[in-house]
């Protein structure tokens, strides 16, 4: 179950919301790419693939990123 990716992605991407700027979902992408395994990240992906219940907005904008980035490498 992805539950417990989905409530640290969006305790994450509750954290930088409250950050100046305008890049939040850049950060997070940040955070997520150089602290989390990437196992977690893939779980996470799939997760939005399957309609990311659950997950922020900005948290799936950050996911999105993700796996643009890791289609670029």
């Amino acid at each position: 179950s992805p539950d417990k990716l989905v409530y640290m992605a969006n305790q994450i991407a509750t954290f930088f919301q409250t950050q100046p700027g305008q890049d939040q979902a850049q950060r997070i992408a940040g955070h997520l790419r150089d602290y989390w395994e990437p196992r977690m990240i893939a779980e996470l992906c799939a997760h939005v693939a399957a309609g990311g219940a659950g997950l922020s907005a900005p948290a799936a904008a950050a996911v999105t990123i993700l796996r643009g980035q890791s289609r670029a490498a």
